[in-house]
């Protein structure tokens, strides 16, 4: 358990230290490595894919020929969510918005999910659902209140011109719980494939699909937020 924590917290240190790097150098550097990060990700849904329907396989409930059209579809259509939707919504917000900005939405997914480890660790108490056992009602809680703290802080800074109002902290809210509702529809798949995890990549965390699995739904609804208001 403490060594598990100790390569998580490692691997969390170098991961951010990237994430700076990238967001911070060149437009082309920073488009580079969201295609490089897609490829990964499409690796790791297409082996989970795998998984998925290999256990759908061995209960018989589809012939061999419906399983391949299946797994073709659906890595077809991850494809498509990974690459037009996320890596490019992901240039886009970068583009447009600015690096900071960009940086203010991952790192609401970042607290949200330490918020949710930590209150979940700490407090534990009522599973919040069947679909992922680790996961508790304090966890939410306090991915909710971990959330804010980016938001604080920009406050508190020249960054962003971000003011303090009640659609601004619904901003913040709402890609908190699409970055929870994106790692517990993973986590659905995950269990349906019988895995903990995607990949082994990062140390302590597993694949870089189960580090990003909210952030990648995430990002792209904050671009869907940002036009609609």
């Amino acid at each position: 358990m403490t060594e598990n924590l100790v390569k998580r917290i490692i691997t969390s240190i170098i991961l951010l230290s990237l994430l700076f790097f990238i967001n911070f150098s060149h437009q082309y550097i920073f488009i580079i490595s969201i295609l490089i990060l897609g490829i990964i990700i499409c690796i790791e849904v297409n082996n989970l894919l795998l998984k998925l329907l290999a256990e759908k396989k061995d209960k018989k409930t589809s012939s061999f020929k419906k399983i391949n059209i299946k797994f073709l579809t659906l890595n077809i259509i991850a494809f498509f969510y990974i690459f037009f939707i996320f890596c490019n919504l992901s240039y886009e917000i970068h583009k447009f918005e600015g690096s900071v900005f960009f940086l203010y939405v991952v790192s609401i997914c970042f607290f949200t999910d330490i918020g949710g480890y930590t209150f979940g660790k700490i407090i534990g108490g009522k599973k919040l659902s069947k679909i992922s056992p680790n996961k508790t009602i304090s966890g939410t809680f306090g991915s909710f209140l971990f959330s804010i703290l980016p938001f604080t802080f920009i406050l508190n800074s020249n960054y962003l011109d971000l003011k303090f109002n009640l659609s601004n902290l619904i901003f913040c809210l709402s890609i908190s719980l699409i970055s929870q509702l994106g790692d517990l529809f993973i986590s659905f798949i995950k269990r349906l494939a019988k895995i903990k995890d995607t990949g082994n990549i990062l140390p302590g965390h597993g694949g870089v699909l189960d580090r990003l699995d909210g952030i990648i739904f995430a990002v792209p609804f904050s671009y869907l937020l940002l036009r609609l208001f």
